[in-house]
């Protein structure tokens, strides 16, 4: 199987290293920088799983894409999700699959519009990564898993070969057979860890040593599963159980990586996150109230107002 990898950043070049590492038919989509760069250095992990180094991994440009691969891990942020899309046209064939490990259900739809619904997979990933000054893959802690699966579920022909191939390449790899579910569940928790950690601009353990943390995190993170029921994807027990003990873990550091993006001046996902998840409680019948929500939208607007503000005056 030939799999494009669309950057080699923090997650497609973990993943894709690891594939990469244990003998997969990868290459990388990158931008002219970023191959000089990974031909001088190549591309290094530093993860408590295993570090790796690869030297002079395979990378191609956009215009030098000659045949299109079999699958397309899209791992991008979303404000890039058009520019990606862009880059990959040459690289899709009738029979390739795409699978966006992007956060919350948009992409998803600018994906069928652009490809078609039968080119498109759903799925998700669990990974603390990031990328340091010097381009090396930096895992910050030991969880490494991604799911995937049909949006239409069940399970298919593709599915089961691409969990063959991920099979063995030192990640956590599953097939779902209702990956909807697994993205709503997982974008419940990364939303209302989003808003919660980016509004009050601290970690979880902060939060609720303060006055009224506690019942802010979890009000929120049910504002969040009452919009995923309302669109038919209310979380399980298991997922509702997990959320609540991590929210609620007494001097915990976890933070969103929004609040990282946020505190170092970076563009931020608060469309895709937090205003996609708000306008998805508008469901005819029964429209959901989210003002906890809505008032960490407005300061995450206002931050890139600002920031827009800021670059222009430069």
């Amino acid at each position: 199987m030939r799999i494009l990898v669309v950057g080699a950043g923090a997650i497609g070049g973990y993943f894709g290293g690891r594939l990469l590492n244990a003998g997969r038919d990868v290459t990388f989509l990158v931008r002219g920088r970023r191959a000089a760069q990974l031909a001088r250095t190549g591309l290094n992990l530093r993860s408590p799983n295993g570090d790796l180094s690869i030297p002079n991994p395979p990378v191609v440009l956009a215009k030098d894409v000659a045949e299109p691969f079999d699958l397309i891990l899209l791992s991008c942020k979303a404000y890039d999700l058009d520019g990606a899309i862009e880059s990959i046209k040459t690289s899709v064939g009738p029979d390739t699959a795409i699978l966006p490990l992007l956060n919350g259900m948009r992409h998803l739809d600018v994906l069928e519009t652009q490809f078609g619904p039968d080119h498109v997979l759903g799925g998700q990933c669990v990974a603390a990564v990031t990328l340091d000054a010097e381009g090396t893959i930096v895992h910050l802690n030991k969880m490494h898993s991604m799911t995937f699966g049909e949006l239409a579920g069940g399970t298919s022909a593709r599915i089961e070969a691409i969990a063959a191939e991920f099979s063995g390449a030192q990640f956590d790899a599953a097939a779902s057979p209702n990956i909807l579910q697994s993205m709503w569940e997982k974008w419940t928790f990364l939303a209302t860890l989003a808003a919660g950690t980016c509004l009050m601009r601290a970690p979880v353990g902060d939060i609720i040593a303060a006055p009224g943390g506690q019942k802010l995190l979890l009000d929120l993170f049910d504002e969040a599963r009452a919009i995923a029921a309302a669109n038919g994807f209310a979380p399980g027990e298991a997922a509702v159980t997990r959320t609540h003990s991590m929210l609620t873990e007494a001097g915990s550091g976890i933070t969103a990586s929004m609040l990282r993006d946020l505190e170092n001046g970076a563009r931020i996902e608060a469309d895709h996150v937090v205003g996609d998840l708000i306008a998805r409680g508008n469901v005819p019948g029964h429209e959901q109230h989210s003002p906890i929500f809505s008032t960490a939208y407005t300061h995450l607007k206002a931050y890139e107002s600002r920031r827009d503000r800021s670059a222009k005056a430069l």
